[in-house]
């Protein structure tokens, strides 16, 4: 059974190292305190515990669970806005239960699986684009260049070497520079003892449509999708209901301390549901169990993370974000730009979200999935009133 463990173990280390800055800058640039922000990375790690050791224990089948690492970069996105942190956990809340719901009535599941993939994918890449510009403005910068520049190299050595640490291992690097940049003092501030603390919501209608809509939509269309796909191509049917249900629980219940979303994983399922985990498919489950339980004592360093990212510059940690969500940035462009028939909505929508226009006091998310919408619908009218036998018209530019 050990090689099993292993890769609980990998997908948790990878997984937590990959991205626990860019969840951290991300409920910062939300409003929360570093205390919030201490809570909100614990709270996180201990429902992904609870999800997966039962998900484990009862379905037996490699049910992968993760916080959303591009609910975190819509957070990150949005910051800026001046959001209250009551008002962003309100939005958390009212997430978790639109996931759950998805999960007690299939219809509204089947109907935001439905979103045209151009449009979500789009939404995504325009969220993450601003963030993967970081590792370049990083090392342009004349202050901050010299500490951000091994960190790229490192990470592109071994992503031609071995992709799956590529990340961890700039993240590692990072650790030195910062310690390089501003010494130790740092440890000083870490709380060794972490805890949760509630952040009592509010429930802000501009700030649920800026910042809670568009997580929702990211989570289900950028993880848990992928999530249940993976699990098939392995040969395991997906448990909707238990996943969707348990992790919009989940969020709910973590938003009250800071969390913002859990959900499918997709790499780390790939990690522990493939035969690299173990030949024996009906053996896997034990790597889910692993990786439940290590993001218990993960969780409890997150006072130490906590004090490293803030004292580091903010370029510095978002250049490190912005490499570990490069990968979903590709697939992002990719996904929405391969219907030829809806390349132009699909870059409308991008455009509007990445140019982070606010307007109502309403986030670019919403107003680019609403203008690519109408130009979707625009755009398939006019062509419904060909003939079939009439070649579509491309759309203007391509």
């Amino acid at each position: 059974m050990l090689q099993p463990i292993l890769a609980g173990f990998v997908a948790a280390i990878s997984g937590f190292a990959s991205s626990f800055a860019l969840v951290i800058a991300g409920l910062v640039a939300v409003g929360a305190t570093d205390a919030e922000a201490e809570s909100g990375l614990l709270a996180l790690c201990l429902a992904i515990a609870v999800v997966s050791t039962v998900g484990a224990l009862w379905l037996r089948i490699p049910l992968a669970i993760a916080w959303s690492t591009p609910g975190a970069a819509v957070l990150l996105a949005a910051g800026g806005n001046g959001f209250r942190f009551s008002d962003a956990v309100g939005a958390f809340i009212v997430s978790g239960v639109l996931i759950m719901l998805c999960g007690l009535w299939p219809a509204l599941g089947r109907a935001i699986t439905s979103i045209p993939k151009p449009l979500a994918s789009a939404m995504l890449a325009g969220v993450l684009f601003p963030i993967c510009l970081a590792p370049f403005q990083a090392i342009a910068d004349p202050l901050i260049g010299l500490y951000a520049l091994p960190i790229f190299v490192v990470w592109l050595i071994l992503y031609r070497l071995a992709p799956r640490w590529a990340v961890p291992a700039a993240m590692v690097v990072a650790v030195v520079s910062i310690v390089v940049y501003a010494g130790t003092d740092w440890l000083t501030a870490a709380d060794v003892a972490p805890h949760l603390a509630v952040v009592a919501p509010t429930f802000d209608a501009l700030t649920i449509l800026s910042l809670g809509l568009p997580l929702f939509i990211v989570t289900m269309a950028g993880q848990n999708v992928p999530g249940f796909t993976v699990l098939s191509s392995n040969g395991y049917p997906p448990p909707p209901r238990f996943a969707l249900v348990s992790t919009g629980l989940g969020s709910a219940a973590g938003a009250l301390f800071g969390a913002h979303a859990i959900n499918l994983g997709a790499i780390t399922a790939a990690i522990m549901s493939g035969e690299e985990s173990h030949p024996d498919r009906t053996k896997r489950w034990v790597a889910t169990l692993t990786n439940g339980l290590l993001y218990i004592p993960l969780g409890l360093a997150s006072g130490v993370a906590v004090a490293l990212v803030s004292a580091a510059p903010s370029i510095l940690i978002t250049a490190v974000a912005g490499l570990a969500v490069i990968g979903a940035l590709i697939t992002s462009i990719v996904n929405a730009v391969e219907d030829p028939r809806h390349r132009f909505a699909a870059i409308v929508t991008f455009l509007v979200v990445a140019s982070g226009i606010v307007i109502a006091n309403i986030g670019s998310a919403f107003w680019g999935l609403l203008l690519g919408g109408i130009v979707m619908a625009w755009l398939g009218w006019t062509r419904r009133e060909k003939t079939p036998a009439e070649p579509a018209v491309e759309a203007p530019g391509e």
